[in-house]
């Protein structure tokens, strides 16, 4: 039975790790912090990030990543996407080279504007069919509930992602395959933006009809950069794209959401940070570099564009609608 390590006890990570167990493979967990990993093996309960859940009794947790990864054949990496660089060229020396990499983080990576699997690529020099990616609308305190939920998995390789979907597949939790990933992946990464303007606007009092414009809009505009970059356009009306889309803007349980909400409010992105206890809302940093790479691309990004500039250049929130409403008129296609 292959062995699986998921580097990464945040919510989203523990909880992946968790439906894999749930297949009845053994499954070993990474915590950063050796007090975690203790807690978890002691209680077989993630008390910072999903307390309540019960764990299996099949997952083990450790923070020494030699013994995570010792002889892990499926090597899930679960860290946010801007440290996942760091932290992958730690653990190089450490990866069975016929590994499957499997990414859970959804961004785009600051400075050189390269997805996920890129990164990965470039840190490990792994070929770009040993390397899948996860993306759906998956809320991690949903799926660890075991409520009823879905996920695609993209790879190059379609039997190495129909590897990973035997690996994760429960009967509450049900994956589907398909090769591009890069459609998969920029779903993953761009939803987060859109869903940090849901939340500005659900702050501000903003209603259904305004939440309706933002998310239909914000997958036109997701699609626009999809097609620039190669990716099947009929990806963005399934689960990596709509699905994904429409549970992170319209659920509480989504931080970019709660996040968006909190500036709509009146905090500052600090105050916001602060309240969220370290848990990343992705789209703060990835606004940034989405942007740059629809720039590099000529791809027109309006609601990315008033994201970035409230988080990261002082735009008044309060002018957001003006904003986009005010553009210029068009057809819708």
């Amino acid at each position: 039975m292959t062995e699986i390590t998921v580097l990464g006890a945040g919510s989203w990570g523990t909880t992946f790790a968790k439906v894999m167990a749930d297949t009845g493979r053994e499954v070993t967990l990474w915590a950063r912090r050796r007090d975690l990993a203790e807690s978890i093996e002691a209680t077989r309960v993630n008390a910072d990030y999903l307390p309540g859940i019960r764990l299996p009794d099949t997952l083990r947790s450790t923070s020494d990543p030699t013994i995570a990864l010792a002889g892990a054949k499926i090597v899930v990496l679960a860290v946010p996407s801007q440290s996942l660089r760091h932290n992958l060229t730690s653990w190089l020396g450490l990866l069975d080279r016929s590994a499957t990499l499997v990414s859970l983080a959804k961004g785009v990576e600051l400075g050189t504007l390269k997805r996920m699997s890129e990164v990965i690529a470039d840190v490990t020099a792994f070929p770009t069919d040993q390397i899948a990616v996860v993306s759906g609308p998956n809320l991690a305190r949903e799926v660890a509930e075991e409520q009823p939920a879905g996920t695609v998995i993209a790879c190059a390789d379609h039997d190495r992602a129909v590897e990973v979907q035997e690996a994760c597949t429960t009967g509450y939790f049900r994956p589907y395959t398909i090769t591009d990933v890069i459609g998969c992946e920029l779903g993953g990464a761009c939803k987060n933006v859109i869903a940090l303007s849901c939340g500005m606007a659900a702050g501000l009092g903003y209603g259904d009809s305004t939440m309706g414009l933002l998310m239909t809009r914000g997958l036109a505009e997701i699609a626009r950069l999809g097609a620039a970059l190669g990716a099947d356009p009929m990806t963005f009306s399934g689960l990596a794209g709509l699905g994904d889309l429409s549970a992170t803007c319209s659920s509480p349980l989504s931080r970019n959401r709660t996040f968006g909400a909190r500036l709509g409010r009146g905090e500052t992105v600090a105050q916001a940070q602060a309240a969220t206890n370290g848990q990343v809302a992705e789209g703060v940093k990835s606004c940034s570099s989405i942007r740059e790479l629809a720039f590099k691309h000529g791809v027109e990004m309006p609601i990315t564009e008033v994201v970035h500039r409230i988080c990261h250049d002082g735009f008044d929130i309060r002018e957001m609608a003006g904003e986009l409403i005010g553009r210029k008129t068009k057809p819708e296609r």
